[in-house]
């Protein structure tokens, strides 16, 4: 009988950390996705997997990184099936705050989201990998199945993309 409670131990574990979790994922996807089924979608991906990770390894270290490096992994997972709605682009309502000092910077965000939900995938995938996540070259390139040199090709790439179609030529 104490076996099956340590067994249950993980799970448990899980679920009572899933409210303080879920904004955080489903906030990493949502930066990261075209559209909010997407981001929802993948977010239950990676706690439907997470579980599934919990019950087969008693000593996963159950915490929010774990669960956003999950996540990272579906995110990746996502992107190489191919799987794109594109749809309108996820835009957050400024949050209340002094309008002169932070609309701005809010504008320009929502801004480059947008333009980043135009391009194609493989430039989207590169491009929040690299620098919304901030992972190295050589943890993108194994994510996305490339080449270091070809992942850097790709950056190039993508980031001539991005400040071809960011409004007046370029980021700030």
């Amino acid at each position: 009988m104490s076996g099956e409670t340590d067994g249950e131990e993980a799970p448990r574990t899980l679920l009572a950390l899933y409210d303080d979790a879920l904004p955080t994922v489903y906030g990493y996807f949502v930066r990261r996705c075209p559209d909010r089924g997407t981001a929802e979608d993948l977010t239950s991906e990676t706690f439907l997997a997470a579980m599934d990770a919990a019950r087969r390894d008693r000593s996963a270290p159950i915490s929010v990184p774990w669960l956003i490096g999950i996540a990272r992994h579906k995110l990746a997972d996502h992107y190489r099936r191919g799987h794109d709605r594109r749809a309108v682009p996820v835009a957050e309502v400024p949050e209340p705050g002094d309008p002169v000092d932070s609309w701005d910077a809010e504008l320009d965000r929502i801004v480059a989201e947008s333009v980043l939900a135009q391009l194609p995938e493989h430039h989207r995938t590169v491009l929040s990998l690299r620098y919304l996540d901030g992972l190295p070259v050589p943890e993108c390139a194994e994510l996305i199945g490339r080449t270091v040199h070809a992942t850097e090709a790709l950056l190039v790439r993508a980031r001539r993309a991005f400040r071809s179609h960011y409004p007046e030529g370029g980021a700030p």
